[in-house]
């Protein structure tokens, strides 16, 4: 009876996920549950008075749990939370969004009190989404700070962006970095790194309380390859050292280390060794950033990760055939 009970609420808590934070109409709850839209209008009325449904929905089902534990000790770390969007679920749109909205939870954790704190931000769409869905918080304490230079283009996703938008939500500050995302040569970067208002910037961003962080994939069709930032020599080098991640503007190879490329020279922005006293927070969403994450998470840093249902559960088989 106690399984079938705790069944019926991870089942209660799905539906009203789907349909509350999904944005899934009642039909479209049905067809991806196997239910009929009368169980779902059930459902969502047991969400709302079991109090699951407040401003968000509970995620932390048994289900989700579980994997949450697997993968904290699978790969070493402090804490894991799952958003349960359904194992099957190849919506990498709504999968991003489930995991923003854990990271917006996250964020209002940090920044509910009136302590201060500053928090280091990486690049993404998964970062910008987790912006949009920040409410509630107001602390004037907070300063929010680029881990990485900005691209050329404006951009919702941007690092720069990003921390505006979140010091404006919150009543804090933002400091970003001017400097390009990547550079021409070592040579530029360096010089780049020098200038005292790079410097001061970078000295902030290294001595961050938080730095929340999402994972690129570097293979064809992704948004690195498409978006004009780099040069066809730089691609090609990423190709020729087989890469398969990025984080921060930092390529890794499939076994964590970091690529020992000239791009990896090119890109101003904080390492991975500057982080040991930061709560590193990774965001990650898709299966198809299974490789880049099982990278990142290889290469030791990570203190956290915010994950999907899905790609928690292909970072879980990697992990136990030995692959991670």
């Amino acid at each position: 009876m106690l399984m079938q009970k705790r069944q019926a609420d991870n089942d209660i808590a799905q539906a009203a996920w789907l349909y509350y934070v999904g944005n899934l109409s009642q039909q479209e709850v049905s067809k991806r549950l196997g239910i009929s839209r009368f169980k779902v209008l059930r459902m969502l009325a047991d969400a709302r008075a079991q109090g699951l449904v407040r401003i968000a929905v509970e995620h932390r089902t048994s289900r989700t749990l579980e994997l949450a534990d697997r993968l904290v000790a699978a790969f070493g770390l402090q804490e894991v939370q799952v958003a349960p969007i359904g194992a099957e679920t190849e919506d990498e749109a709504l999968a991003r969004n489930a995991v923003a909205i854990l990271a917006s939870g996250y964020l209002a954790r940090i920044a509910g009190s009136d302590r201060q704190a500053t928090v280091g931000l990486g690049w993404g769409r998964t970062l910008s989404s987790m912006a949009d869905n920040l409410t509630g918080v107001r602390n004037s304490g907070l300063t929010f700070v680029s881990l990485m230079g900005s691209v050329t283009y404006a951009s919702h996703t941007a690092p720069g962006d990003v921390c505006v938008r979140l010091a404006a939500q919150t009543g804090g500050r933002a400091i970003l970095m001017p400097a390009p995302f990547v550079t021409d040569s070592a040579e530029a970067c360096a010089g780049i790194m020098s200038q005292r208002l790079v410097r001061e910037a970078m000295d902030v961003a290294r001595k961050a309380d938080h730095a929340l962080m999402s994972v690129g994939e570097c293979r064809e069709g992704a948004i690195l390859f498409d978006s004009d930032i780099f040069s066809a020599a730089q691609i090609q080098q990423l190709r020729d050292a087989d890469v398969v991640g990025d984080c921060c503007g930092v390529f890794y190879k499939a076994d964590g280390t970091v690529a020992d490329i000239e791009l990896n020279r090119c890109t101003p922005c904080v390492q991975p060794a500057d982080m040991a006293g930061m709560e590193t927070v990774l965001l990650a969403a898709g299966l198809g950033k299974l490789a880049a994450t099982i990278a990142v998470l290889r290469a030791g840093f990570v203190k956290k990760l915010l994950v999907d249902e899905r790609l928690a559960k292909g970072l879980v088989a990697a992990s136990e055939k030995g692959e991670a």
